[in-house]
């Protein structure tokens, strides 16, 4: 009578776990498919991604994120920028990892193994591009969503329409066997419902620490009023400094475009240098800072650059370079003081830099 009843009730547990597998169907094809569609377009659809002489080539992209990368990541893109071997296996790895989990979790082969996979590469994504977003924090959004679904197809594994499935009826020494539960599987993982309760209580915490946390980082609206994040994702900031000073009223200086969005670069219309007495001494205007020579930009990466445009300079998000601004042939020999550059964006903003001649 007894094992009637437990073969009764571990026949309702696995088409009750059946049936939950079927519900989350959808959440696997989407995850699936979100990753896959990143890997394809580069391998298949957009082959110029890949391309390190397109304009399209990824790390354009990739040095935009560097602004407001988590937890020290900007050094790392920055090292990666500066060494192209390491920066194309990097994308191409990563691109590959996409395109392959993508395809694994559309079919639920090894779902749980690509699904764990899929939270590294949301949690990559989000300390690197998370901050980003013009109208919201679209980025993190994506990433959010990411992780929580690659979180619950750890826990409930292929479903009933999956390759998982497949394997588990027509292969019953697969089926049975444990890493194959731990990996793929259509059945809950095996642990007594106690650990599982404590796995999913963990990996839950985990979620919402991390998710919170990085919302309440790039946003606030959690314990703080909502702000605009210590890096703007929509206006754009020029970091100035190693300010050099000539009598004749040269400047080079080092200039960094540390904010804003990656949708269009920063303009700058006017430059001025002004005496501590707050008197103008220098102005490079609009067509003259157009005019400048490519030798007067020496940009650190080959990808985003600061560059001379119709209306003078352009600053692309990312793009750090060694800037000289030319003294005019005739310009009066400049007396030893403390002085203040100012730089000013086509949309009234404007960035300072004191300087000294000494």
């Amino acid at each position: 009578m007894n094992t009637s009843l437990t073969i009764k009730q571990n026949a309702g547990f696995q088409q009750a776990w059946r049936l939950a597998a079927i519900a989350l169907v959808a959440v696997r094809f989407v995850q699936g498919w979100i990753y896959w569609g990143g890997g394809s377009r580069r391998f298949f659809y957009a082959p110029s991604k890949l391309n390190p002489h397109a304009p399209h080539w990824m790390a354009y992209k990739f040095q935009t994120a560097m602004p407001g990368a988590l937890f020290g990541m900007d050094h790392v893109v920055s090292w990666l920028l500066q060494h192209f071997v390491w920066l194309y296996t990097g994308v191409i790895v990563f691109s590959a990892a996409e395109l392959i989990v993508g395809l694994m979790l559309i079919t639920g082969t090894l779902t749980r193994l690509a699904a764990a996979f899929s939270i590294g590469l949301a949690f990559t994504l989000m300390l690197l591009f998370g901050w980003q977003g013009a109208t919201c924090i679209d980025e993190w959004t994506m990433a959010a969503c990411n992780f929580a679904m690659g979180i619950t197809l750890v826990l409930a594994g292929g479903g009933a329409w999956s390759v998982d499935s497949w394997l588990a009826r027509t292969r019953p020494h697969i089926a049975n066997a444990r890493w194959f539960q731990w990996l793929g599987g259509t059945s809950p993982l095996p642990v007594s419902d106690k650990n599982f309760g404590k796995l999913s209580g963990v990996l839950l915490a985990v979620t919402v620490i991390f998710i919170v946390g990085t919302y309440s980082y790039f946003r606030g609206s959690v314990v703080t009023p909502f702000h605009g994040g210590p890096v703007s994702p929509t206006a754009h900031h020029w970091s100035l400094s190693e300010g050099q000073l000539t009598q004749q009223g040269a400047v080079t200086f080092k200039a960094y475009v540390d904010a804003g969005t990656p949708e269009a670069p920063s303009d700058v219309v006017r430059a001025t240098l002004s005496g501590n007495n707050g008197v103008v001494e220098k102005t490079w205007t609009a067509e003259q800072l157009a005019k400048l020579p490519k030798q007067a930009f020496h940009n650190d990466y080959d990808y985003q650059k600061i560059h001379t445009g119709p209306f003078g300079l352009v600053g692309p998000i990312g793009s750090m370079a060694t800037v000289t601004l030319p003294a005019d042939a005739d310009a009066a020999t400049l007396a030893p003081g403390r002085y203040t550059l100012q730089l000013t964006s086509v949309n009234g903003r404007s960035w300072t830099l004191p300087l000294t001649l000494p």
